[in-house]
């Protein structure tokens, strides 16, 4: 890790290469300062981020159905819960910051402003810092702790077959992933309050409204920088899911969340 990182890019490449969460989490503040400060963005084309993100002993990784049951009603389902989210972010604040240090050189390349482009990845990375760290103690407070459960690696696979093309990287991490996250999370919230845990659905209240701004980046640019290759937005975007993202999208879709984002049903619904 370089502790004295003098450029956001390095910043970046910091929490990437940190494997703790404390310490993942506080090179994620350090970056997001350093950007407050005006530190310049670096060469991008010099950067070097790690082929994987730095990542801790546990929590251990398996197949998805392996992975604890998330039944609501008892106080087990609900860490169960609550590990899965916290796990997401974890993988969220390394989604973000590969983006802004991977593929600035991507963003310069197409002429389009490539400090401006880091900048938004740097504040959505400091962002699932903050929701890991929130999601964190509240397991603490059940009893339990981030890595006490198993967790799987799905997430970030799913990403990192589009680690040499930002197009597709914007299609599947932000405008997919992502907002998969706005169509449930409300009947998660929702669900967490009849089981008369408040405290966890205010959580995933904060985090469902800053997601909205994540999706909103993401399709900001992926507009442009499908503006920049001169190829249609949304027909782009069909041709990117079907060409890096094994899965479907799968209905029911929370319109209201992916309006606010900007993001159209002709990005997610059949013609």
């Amino acid at each position: 890790m370089n502790a004295a990182a003098a450029t956001l890019i390095d910043a970046a490449c910091d929490v990437l290469s940190s494997a703790a969460p404390a310490a993942k989490t506080a090179a994620a503040e350090r970056a997001a300062a350093l950007l407050k400060a005006g530190a310049p963005l670096g060469e991008p084309s010099r950067a070097q981020p790690p082929d994987a993100p730095a990542r801790p002993d546990r929590p251990a990784l398996a197949p998805p159905g392996d992975v604890p049951r998330r039944r609501l009603g008892s106080e087990a389902g609900r860490i169960a819960l609550l590990h899965a989210i916290a796990h997401i972010e974890f993988n969220a604040i390394d989604l973000a910051f590969d983006m802004a240090a991977r593929f600035a050189k991507d963003i310069d390349a197409l002429g389009l402003d490539a400090a401006a482009f880091a900048a938004d990845w740097i504040c959505v990375g400091a962002d699932e810092a903050r929701h890991f760290g929130m999601v964190s103690n509240r397991l603490e407070n059940l009893g339990s702790a981030y890595g006490a459960l198993p967790a799987h690696n799905g997430l970030w696979e799913a990403a990192a077959k589009t680690t040499g093309h930002v197009d597709a990287r914007l299609a599947v991490a932000p405008l997919i992933l992502e907002a998969r996250g706005l169509d449930v999370t409300p009947d998660m919230i929702d669900r967490l309050r009849a089981a008369q845990d408040d405290e966890s659905a205010d959580i995933l209240g904060v985090i469902y409204e800053d997601e909205i701004g994540h999706v909103a980046c993401g399709q900001r640019w992926f507009h442009h920088v499908c503006i920049a290759r001169r190829r249609e937005p949304a027909a782009a975007f069909q041709e990117l899911r079907k060409a890096y993202f094994s899965g479907l999208l799968k209905p029911p879709f929370n319109h209201a969340a992916r309006a606010r984002a900007g993001l159209p049903r002709s990005f997610y619904e059949p013609s």
